[in-house]
């Protein structure tokens, strides 16, 4: 048997601002997490998707340290559609995101763009652009 990707963690070192962030994009989080030093969610897919407080991290492995440069970690949602990417990166870089990359179509074929969210994680928001048939 092989190992099975089940979870997703992140280091956040602003509970609340992290929740709020993942709750605009609607990850439904329940109400008080932004409270909690651990906050684990499990997403339609079935994956899961945690945060921890900085302090929580250091409290039982004291040598952690931030990772230093840009972004290690990038989550990558899916938009209906090319006009939906440019909606979300607009309301996420209006409540505060760093909007990184504005709204582009691609070469390999979607609407991409890229949002930090409040540790500097990569956001990618993409959909398929429409074909064209000849």
């Amino acid at each position: 048997m092989t190992p099975e990707l089940d979870l997703v963690g992140m280091v956040t070192t602003d509970m609340a601002r992290s929740v709020a962030f993942y709750r605009r994009l609607g990850i439904d989080i329940p109400p008080g997490a932004e409270r909690e030093p651990h906050v684990e969610v499990r997403l339609p897919s079935g994956l899961r998707l945690a945060w921890d407080d900085v302090d929580t991290i250091r409290s039982f492995d004291p040598d952690w340290a931030p990772p230093v440069g840009s972004a290690r970690t990038a989550l990558a949602f899916r938009c209906a559609s090319p006009a939906e990417v440019d909606h979300w990166y607009a309301e996420l870089t209006a409540a505060g995101g760093h909007g990184h990359r504005t709204p582009w179509d691609a070469f390999w074929g979607q609407r991409y763009a890229v949002v930090h969210d409040p540790d500097g994680n990569a956001i990618d928001l993409f959909a398929p652009l429409p074909t064209v048939d000849s």
